[in-house]
């Protein structure tokens, strides 16, 4: 059985992408279906590269029994477009320079922008919680939620019809 392998991407890996990471590895797992997913996140830039994910967002995060584990590395143009199927993008910034990391039209055909999968949001991106405050890391973990819902349905959907 072949896996399905998605990259969640922001800016620095310490705040959104990790987030997704971590919230679609619950949603992934509640529904029963690991074995069909293989599942990462990195940043466009390396700001943070080798760090964990950001205190306050796991702080967020581990109060939904959401687990960041994950440690921040750069987005690798080389080796993540051949290796994943689907990279997500968390906002038109990240996805715009993810467009330009791009080889060929096969690498511009994974990439996806995370809020496409919402349905019961009007967000057009997952805002960046690093320099608000309460709210807006929760407001990315709503925002997370339902997209990531949106994104196993389509998941699924997708390979009943292949």
């Amino acid at each position: 059985m072949t896996k399905t392998k998605i990259l969640f991407v922001c800016l620095g890996n310490i705040c959104r992408s990790p987030s997704a990471e971590a919230v679609f590895k619950k949603i992934v797992s509640d529904k029963g279906h690991t074995k069909l997913f293989e599942i990462d996140s990195a940043g466009t830039h390396a700001y943070h590269a080798g760090e964990p994910a950001d205190a306050r967002m796991k702080q967020h995060a581990a109060r939904r029994n959401y687990k960041l584990t994950s440690i921040s590395r750069p987005f690798d143009p080389h080796n993540d477009f051949d290796y994943f199927d689907m990279i997500v993008a968390m906002d038109q910034d990240n996805l715009r320079n993810l467009r330009q990391f791009a080889r060929n039209k096969n690498d511009l055909k994974k990439l996806y922008l995370m809020t496409d999968f919402s349905s019961r949001f009007a967000y057009d991106h997952v805002p960046d919680p690093y320099y608000g405050g309460e709210h807006g890391f929760e407001l990315v973990l709503d925002l997370l939620e339902d997209a990531g819902e949106g994104l196993f349905g389509y998941l699924t959907k997708s390979s009943q019809n292949s």
